[in-house]
């Protein structure tokens, strides 16, 4: 295996993963339910934290540049909190403390962005009243991400570990998909 092996499997899980979370931004799908959490949590455990934060950038950078760019300050709590979840994604060994990070990664990105989107857009009062109605009003949106979250964790885990691929594919994967 040549030197610059290990790195060229990394940028090759890394591009399907950016690859994967921006497809799942940009078809038709419930409002918050993409893959974008769960693609973070496979970059973490798999690709180590770096990685991680690579990918949440990029999958953003790629997807928002298609579907459009909106107010930079509620922009800068998303994308921060994406980076909060690629950090989020490495904790616990055990499958209790993952499902836990990956729950209150939904909780995360729920109460900053729509903090941001309270405090940054006209449609609330700026007094704790607006702030409890945009939250409630966002309920649906917490919903739809925790079970996005949670299927397509199980699917892209399923898929790293047991989709048929080429033997190329699996070969390069190998190391990164336990």
């Amino acid at each position: 295996m040549s030197p610059g092996a290990p790195i060229m499997k990394k940028v090759g899980l890394a591009a399907l993963l950016v690859a994967f979370a921006v497809a799942g931004r940009l078809v038709p799908h419930l409002p918050n339910a993409t893959p974008m959490t769960a693609t973070l949590f496979a970059a973490s455990r798999r690709l180590g934290g770096r990685w991680a934060y690579g990918v949440a950038v990029a999958a953003l950078l790629c997807s928002d540049a298609i579907l459009g760019w909106y107010d930079w300050r509620v922009l800068v709590s998303v994308y921060g909190s994406f980076l909060v979840i690629a950090a989020l994604g490495s904790v616990g060994a055990g499958r209790t403390a993952r499902v836990g990070a990956l729950a209150a990664s939904s909780v995360l990105f729920f109460l900053i962005t729509n903090a941001a989107v309270w405090a940054f857009t006209p449609g609330y009062a700026k007094d704790l009243s607006g702030l409890v109605l945009c939250y409630t009003q966002a309920l649906p949106f917490l919903c739809n991400m925790l079970v996005g979250d949670f299927i397509y964790a199980a699917l892209l885990s399923g898929a790293l570990y047991s989709l048929p691929l080429s033997v190329r594919v699996r070969h390069a994967i190998a190391p990164y998909a336990r």
